[in-house]
C-alpha cells in the first residue's frame, strides 16, 4: 500500500536529522538553509511487540513488520506559494503525500542559524500554514471559475455539489483557516473533496523538536504550540531529533534502553513518532503467522475482510470465500492455532467482517 507522509518545516528545524533517524536513508543534514533540495524518500518499519511475542510461539523463519514511506521535503520560506525559495518544488512534493509531519524548532542553540533570526515555533507554523493556504486558495478560485457555469447554467448535479464545497473552502481559506476545518456534510462532498487534492485537507502531525533536557517534559515553546493548535484537527508529539540521532549510534538494545531511562523515557521518540504517523495515515495491521514468517500487513482502518485479503494478493479478494480469525490475545493465551481451535476461539467471518487491528488472519479463497 503506497501511502507516504512528508516531513516539512522551515530550513534548519531538524527535518533531515529526524528523517535519518526514522529511515535507512541518509539525507544531508547541515547548518544552512536549503541543505535539502531534492525530496529524499525512505521507508520506516512500524514497531510492534506483538510480532515478537507471536514469533516466540510460532518460531518462524523471519519476522516482517509493517512499513510506510516517508519523504524529507525541502525547507519552505515565506513566499513559497509565489515560487520563492524552492516553493513550487516544495508544494508539489507535499501534494504527492498523504499526510504532513510538520517539524517545529522548539529549542535554542546559537550555533544553529534560524532562517528568521529567532526561535518562535508558532510564527514558523503560521508561515507554512499561510503558504499552503494561499496555494489552496489559488487552486480553489481557479476551480470555481471552471465549475460555476456547469453548476448554474448546465444544471450539473455534481458540479453544484463541488461549487458549494469550493465556496465554503474559499471562505475558510480567506479567513486564514486550513481547508480541513471545513466539515464535509455527505458522501458526495467527501468524493468531491478527494478530487481537489488540496494541501490543507491533509492530516497533520506537529513534531516539536526540543533539546535533550526537554525530551520527556517539553518546554515553554511546546506549550505555545499546543495552545496555537488547540482548535485544529491535528496531533502533537515531542521529540529531540539530535538525541534520537545519538541513540541511533548506540550498538546494543541495552545501551539504548539505559540512555532512554536516563532521560525519563520508556520508548524512543522515533518509535512513538512512527506509530503516530501510522495512525495519522489511518492505517492498522492484521497479521499472518506460520512457520515461514510472522508478518504484519497494512490496511486502511474500517476495511472489510475481502479488501484485506486483497492486500496479500488480488486473487484472494476476487475469490474470497471466508476469513478465519484469531484475536491476538487469544493466540497468546492458548499458545498455538491448534489450541485456539480446540478452545472454540477461532472465528469464521464472511465478506462483511470489519477487520480489527491485530487480528491474526487466514483467508480461504477460490479462483
Amino acid at each position: 500500500m503506497a501511502l507516504k507522509a512528508g516531513i516539512v518545516g522551515l530550513p534548519n528545524v531538524g527535518k533531515s536529522t529526524l528523517f535519518n533517524c526514522l529511515s535507512s536513508a541518509k539525507a544531508q543534514a547541515a547548518n544552512f538553509p536549503f541543505c535539502t533540495i531534492d525530496a529524499q524518500m525512505g521507508q520506516i518499519s512500524v514497531p510492534d511487540d506483538r510480532l515478537t511475542k507471536l514469533a516466540e510461539l510460532v518460531h518462524p523463519g523471519r519476522i516482517v513488520p509493517a512499513t510506510c514511506d516517508i519523504v524529507d521535503i525541502a525547507g519552505l520560506v515565506k513566499g513559497a506559494s509565489k515560487g520563492e525559495g524552492l516553493g513550487n518544488q516544495f508544494l508539489g512534493n507535499i501534494r504527492e503525500c498523504d499526510a504532513i509531519i510538520h517539524v517545529l524548532r522548539c529549542f535554542k542553540n546559537d550555533n544553529i542559524v534560524h532562517v528568521d533570526g529567532s526561535v518562535d515555533p508558532v510564527r514558523d507554523k503560521e508561515v507554512i500554514d499561510t503558504e499552503l493556504q494561499l496555494k489552496d486558495l489559488e487552486t480553489v478560485e481557479t476551480r470555481i471559475k471552471k465549475v460555476e457555469k456547469q453548476a448554474n447554467v448546465g444544471g450539473d448535479k455534481q458540479a453544484k455539489v463541488e461549487l458549494e464545497l469550493l465556496l465554503r473552502y474559499k471562505n475558510a481559506l480567506e479567513q486564514g483557516k486550513s481547508a480541513r476545518t471545513v466539515e464535509l456534510e455527505n458522501q458526495d462532498e467527501i468524493n468531491a473533496a478527494k478530487q481537489m487534492f488540496l494541501l490543507t485537507t491533509k492530516p497533520v502531525l506537529y513534531v516539536c523538536n526540543v533539546d535533550e533536557k526537554s525530551a520527556s517534559t517539553g518546554n515553554e515553546y511546546v506549550e505555545k504550540v499546543r495552545e496555537a493548535i488547540k482548535d485544529e484537527d491535528a496531533e502533537l508529539i515531542i521529540i529531540s531529533a539530535q538525541t534520537e540521532a545519538d541513540i541511533a549510534e548506540l550498538e546494543t538494545y541495552e545501551e539504548k534502553q539505559m540512555f532512554l531511562e536516563d532521560l525519563g523515557l520508556s520508548e524512543s521518540g522515533c518509535n512513538r513518532l512512527i506509530k503516530a504517523i501510522y495512525s495519522l495515515l489511518n492505517l492498522e495491521t492484521f497479521i499472518t503467522a506460520g512457520e515461514m514468517e510472522v508478518k504484519a500487513w497494512t490496511y486502511r482502518r474500517g476495511w472489510k475482510a475481502p479488501q484485506c485479503a486483497g492486500v496479500i494478493h488480488t486473487d484472494f479478494e476476487k475469490g474470497f470465500i471466508r476469513a478465519e480469525v484469531i484475536k491476538y490475545d487469544d493466540y497468546i493465551k492458548y499458545g498455538s492455532e491448534a489450541a485456539v481451535r480446540e478452545a472454540g476461539k477461532l472465528g469464521v467471518e464472511g465478506k462483511d467482517y470489519i477487520v480489527q487491528d491485530g487480528d491474526i488472519m487466514h483467508f480461504r479463497f477460490n479462483v
